[in-house]
């Protein structure tokens, strides 16, 4: 019993303390905070993200889905919390595109460091036939990959040469396939074996 009354007393107690008016509208110090701070940080991301160049925002590989995504929450982080400073702010994503930089500027010169950070792009069908396996393997239902065909203007698959699944994530749809002058695909997990069958 006197915990029910305890809880009663304290309810009472924070309702006597809410402010609509305050949820509603905050204090003064945190809209000065938002709109100082936000401000500020806005201008410092993109001045960062114009000295380290287009590739920071680029999404190629899982990396640089999660820097993105990373500096979004790092920015609203700044607009929202009181207690980041705009230095940490700064700090934060200046670390992110630091990162970013380094392992990119390592991936092009290192074929090790590329395999670590960037997955391969992977044959899911060709020439008319979906390859199981590595449907499976991918994690894709049949139906992305239609769909994907529709898309691109597709509709008899008898037609499509080739779907691969880049490291991005989206389909790319080949309709035009020469699997002797197909040079660009030579990267493409299945493709070699795929060719060397259809070559046979």
């Amino acid at each position: 019993m006197s915990i029910y009354v305890k809880g009663v007393f304290s309810s009472r107690a924070y309702m006597d303390d809410y402010s609509l008016t305050q949820d509603l509208l905050a204090s003064w110090a945190s809209l000065f905070h938002t709109l100082i701070t936000g401000t500020l940080s806005y201008i410092g991301l993109i001045i960062w993200l114009r000295v380290s160049g287009k590739r920071t925002l680029s999404k190629w590989n899982s990396f640089d889905f999660v820097v993105t995504i990373a500096l979004g929450s790092i920015l609203a982080s700044a607009l929202l919390t009181k207690s980041v400073s705009l230095v940490q702010t700064m700090v934060a994503i200046v670390l992110l595109v630091g990162f970013q930089f380094i392992l990119t500027w390592l991936s092009v010169r290192s074929s090790i460091v590329q395999t670590l950070i960037k997955a391969k792009p992977t044959l899911l069908f060709f020439k008319g036939e979906f390859i199981e396996h590595l449907i499976k393997q991918e994690r894709v239902a049949k139906g992305e990959v239609l769909a994907a065909i529709r898309v691109r203007g597709g509709s008899n698959l008898n037609d499509i040469g080739a779907v691969v699944l880049e490291t991005d994530g989206t389909f790319s749809v080949i309709k035009d396939l020469d699997v002797n002058e197909a040079n660009a695909l030579r990267d493409v997990q299945g493709f070699r074996e795929k060719a060397s069958l259809s070559n046979a």
